[in-house]
């Protein structure tokens, strides 16, 4: 089974590149094609193609084509950071998605706000087998937490006290949410929103379209408020590299047993 794993920014993927190796008789390959890099090898024990899919959806919506149609994945994960929209999701938490809406869609009269046009539906499912695993990774992963990927220092700079587990709804579309009047906003329009993002509906748009499985987690860098564009910079160095890589170990790891 061929996994392609999805990110938007170099340092949410930077841990997980170091870790790959070259499969049997082979090394670790890179290929490059429509401006992104495409690594191909092993990482703990499955094959994968892990690729930076760069900010916003159409990017992410183009990365994802590209896997499926070139490489021929079986699956798509993505990982990265998110901003806490629902109240008690906070910094340091994970957010595992069991479904994705596009928060800034909006092709009314035509068609139902939020609703994807001539698809029916405005919420698109991640697959459940994949969902019940990264969830389970994710609780692995906090459990064994601090020590790894998530020290001490990183937990006393962004404020991390007990993360926490979130299974649910995430919202994406093409704005970084970053104030509190944007947020609350969020929070009416999609009321059940865990969490915001820029990519992940769009990669579940793909995968529902061909048909191929999709996992998404999220590690939760700022609360979409008015601290947010200080917040996530700051989680993105500490935070983003550290959570991909100890979530996915586990679930890659979770797999062979």
């Amino acid at each position: 089974m061929l996994t392609g794993v999805m990110f938007a920014m170099p340092q949410e993927g930077a841990a997980l590149i170091a870790a790959l190796v070259g499969g049997p008789g082979s090394g670790v390959q890179r290929v490059e094609h429509g401006g992104r890099a495409f690594h191909t090898g092993r990482i703990w024990g499955a094959d994968v193609v892990l690729v930076g899919a760069r900010v916003g959806k159409v990017a992410a919506a183009t990365t994802a084509t590209e896997l499926v149609t070139r490489f021929a994945v079986d699956r798509l994960l993505f990982t990265g950071l998110a901003g806490g929209v629902a109240p008690g999701v906070n910094i340091g938490d994970l957010v595992v998605a069991d479904r994705l809406v596009q928060h800034d869609l909006d092709a009314s009269p035509l068609f139902a706000p939020l609703e994807i046009p001539l698809l029916g539906c405005s919420e698109l499912p991640t697959d459940p087998d994949i969902t019940r695993s990264l969830v389970c990774a994710c609780e692995s992963f906090i459990a064994d937490a601090p020590g790894e990927g998530l020290t001490e220092p990183d937990r006393d700079a962004l404020h991390v006290r007990d993360p926490a587990v979130h299974v649910g709804l995430i919202a994406s579309g093409d704005r970084f949410v970053s104030t509190d009047a944007e947020r609350d906003a969020l929070r009416s329009r999609v009321p059940g929103a865990l969490c915001v993002e820029m990519e992940g509906a769009a990669v579940a748009q793909v995968a529902f379209e061909y048909d191929v499985p999709l996992g998404v987690v999220r590690a939760v860098s700022d609360a979409a408020d008015d601290h947010a564009g200080a917040h996530f910079p700051e989680s993105l160095g500490r935070l983003a590299a550290g959570c991909a890589h100890g979530v996915l170990e586990r679930f890659f790891s979770g797999e062979r047993r």
